[in-house]
Order: C-alpha cells, then structure tokens, then sequence
C-alpha cells in the first residue's frame, strides 16, 4: 500500500506544480477530480474504476507544462499557431506517464480528455465509445470547470447557463449518456459546493489588484499575507467573519515569496482515498 501511495503523490506533487505556473486556474484539478470522482459514482462504475477517473481528473493537464506562459495566460484569443501548442497537451502528457508503474490506469484521462463523441477533438479524432469512459467523463468535467471559471480572457459564467452549453451540445461534444448524468447532478444541486472552491469548504479568491486566483489552503488565518502570481502583489488575508477577503497591502512580494506553493496535506488525503481501491488495480 505505502509503494502505491507514494507513487501517486509523486503524480499529484507533479501536476500540482504544473498547476502553480498560471495564475487563473488554482484548485482545476481538484475540482475536475471532484467532479470526475462524482459522476463516475453516479453512473454506477466499480469503486476501484472511481478512483482510478478521480485520480485521472487530476493529472489530465500534465501536458500543459509544454506549453509557454505567453500561452497560458493570452487575455485574447489564441492564433492558430498558438491553438495547436495547445493541442499538443494530451500527448505530452501520455509522454510523461510513460514509464510511470501506474501510468495505464490514468493514462486515457490525459491522453483523450479533448476528444468527442463527434469526432471534431484531439489528437486522435476518436469518435462515441471509441473514447474511454474515463476520458469522456473528464472532458465533461475540464470543460464545465473551465466554462464556469474566470480566465484571462473572460469571466466565468453561471453554472445555469453552462450547464445549458452541455445540454446543447450532447451527442457532439459531449458524451449523451453522461453529460444527461452530469446535467441531474447539477439540477440536484451536487455540484454546487465544489464550483469556485479549491478544496472542500475553501472558496478560491482572486487578486484585488489585477484579477487571477490567489488560492487559500486550510491552514492560511487571518493576517496571513497572501500573494499573487501574476502581479506580485501582497495581499492581507482575513476571514474573521466566516467569509473570506483579501485586502492589497501596496507592497510587492520577493522571489522567495512568490515560489508556487504545493498543498501537501490535500494531496495526500486525495491520495489516501484513491490508494486502497487502486492497489487491487495496479496489483
């Protein structure tokens, strides 16, 4: 069990720190492996494939440490060129499992999240069924959380009007059976305290000054001083009366403050949870 468990923080530590280089998506991957792990459950899969889609939620952008910040956080659209740097992610990341001692139980996640059911996704145009399960749910997921997430190039939209988007595109861009699936857990109201969250209980905050996340963990009280990736600047934290803010100081952080900070308790209570079912798996 520990040699399972140590293999998978090694993956998490990994994507995390993928994570960390851009300043509008902290907490995707957790949210994506919430949902992932939420509507795997839902469609009535095995405890042990659950966690193995749950775990490939989270490491399905490996890929993306490819890909240039310039990249990454474009306030505008992106050209063509730089559309298929983007594409190349999926690939990538497949690159990077390979070898890893649990890379065929995740590797379809990250290798097919972008494809379709209509044939229209990458990199490999696979089609229906032809797309693993486990990818075809975290492609409703990485798309819902993205849809309902603010980026550099715009706000994040209510989770109504994304859930519509799905509804609109089943059978196309998305999985009909699953994203009907999806679409009642919404309507239930099961998703709702996973969006704008970067761990249970924990909303995400944006930067005062500029507008990017600034991720809040569990152990950050009030007068912590947070700062933010993309504009260096230092914040005040206070949470004092049961929500959060984040109060600009005027001051810029150093380089030591600015390093990407790595929530090692929340990994390794995600890894705990999957490490059990995935040792029948993997053995």
């Amino acid at each position: 069990m520990k040699h399972i468990e140590d293999l998978l923080q090694s993956l998490f530590v990994m994507a995390s720190m993928v994570e960390a280089r851009d300043p509008y998506t902290g907490g995707h991957l957790w949210r994506v492996s919430q949902y992932a792990l939420l509507l795997a459950g839902e469609a009535g899969l095995p405890a042990a494939e659950i966690a193995r889609i749950s775990v490939g939620g989270f490491l399905h952008d490996l890929g993306k440490i490819a890909v240039a910040d310039a990249i990454l956080g474009k306030a505008g659209p992106l050209s063509e060129a730089e559309y298929a740097v983007i594409k190349t992610h999926p690939e990538v990341g497949d690159r990077l499992l390979s070898g890893h001692p649990l890379a065929e139980l995740m590797r379809a996640a990250v290798l097919s999240h972008h494809e379709t059911p209509a044939g229209t996704g990458y990199p490999h145009g696979l089609e229906g069924e032809n797309i693993p399960v486990e990818a075809r749910i975290v492609g409703i997921c990485d798309a819902f959380d993205a849809m309902t997430s603010t980026r550099p190039y715009r706000q994040g939209m209510p989770q109504a009007r994304v859930l519509t988007i799905v509804e609109e595109n089943l059978g196309r861009q998305f999985d009909h059976k699953l994203g009907r699936l999806f679409l009642d857990m919404g309507a239930r109201g099961r998703l709702d305290h996973i969006i704008g969250h970067s761990e249970a209980g924990i909303p995400v905050l944006t930067c005062p000054v500029c507008g990017p996340t600034i991720v809040v963990s569990r152990h950050h009280q009030s007068g912590d001083h947070l700062f933010c990736r993309n504009c260096g600047g230092e914040s005040l934290f206070d949470k004092g009366d049961g929500n959060y803010h984040l109060r600009p100081t005027g001051r810029m952080g150093s380089a030591a403050q600015l390093k990407p900070e790595i929530d090692i308790d929340l990994i390794h209570e995600l890894v705990l949870l999957a490490a059990d079912h995935l040792q029948t798996d993997a053995t």
